[in-house]
């Protein structure tokens, strides 16, 4: 199978890093939904990344259906997620908030790189780094209270250190790691695992 997109996108680096936990092998094609249009179109007519391509040649898309159906295909969902609801609520907490982060970081990149100056709006750049620093800030509060990186990758730890470097490559002036010492250096342990070290965001 093929994984299609950048891992500059915290999208595609956090389900590139799930299949490798999970020992699923895939191909990786870096190929850009702005730079590669024509190309990504040609592979998934959404131009949604990520994009997984089947062997049979269906595709799938968005980075937490991927994880899902790579959890179920392995047969390995555990080493991600703890088979027992109650275990898995506070993973799927701290998930949640790094999803919301990845998403509001996007909303601004998006609002400042790709519209013109001229047609910004400041009150929505405004709600919107308000919510990433509220994901931030519960993410913050949430390991600080949580015992340091073990070495152990599961769904939460990928998906905050993934969300973090992405975060820190384009609104480092927004997302002040001073601000987050707690988050900054949790996610910077999860980076230093091998996995993470082996797909790095570029």
């Amino acid at each position: 199978m093929k994984l299609i997109g950048m891992l500059d996108s915290p999208y595609v680096r956090r389900a590139a890093v799930c299949l490798r936990v999970l020992d699923i092998a895939y191909e990786h094609e870096a190929v850009s939904v702005f730079r590669h249009f024509d190309r990504f179109h040609s592979i998934n007519p959404v131009v949604k990344a990520p994009t997984l391509v089947l062997d049979d040649g269906r595709t799938l898309m968005d980075s937490t259906l991927i994880i899902d159906y790579a959890m179920r295909l392995s047969g390995r969902g555990e080493r991600l997620v703890p088979a027992a609801a109650s275990a898995s609520i506070d993973l799927y907490r701290l998930t949640g908030l790094a999803l919301a982060a990845n998403e509001k970081t996007v909303q601004i990149v998006y609002e400042e790189l790709l519209r013109p100056a001229e047609k910004r709006h400041a009150p929505w750049i405004a709600r919107v780094s308000s919510q990433l620093l509220a994901a931030c800030s519960g993410l913050e509060s949430e390991i600080t209270q949580r015992p340091a990186f073990d070495g152990t990758l599961d769904l939460a730890s990928i998906s905050i250190a993934t969300a973090w470097t992405f975060m820190q490559q384009m609104q480092p002036d927004v997302v002040k790691a001073a601000d987050y010492p707690a988050l900054a250096a949790y996610a910077a342990a999860v980076e230093q695992h091998p996995i993470l070290l082996a797909i790095p965001p570029l």
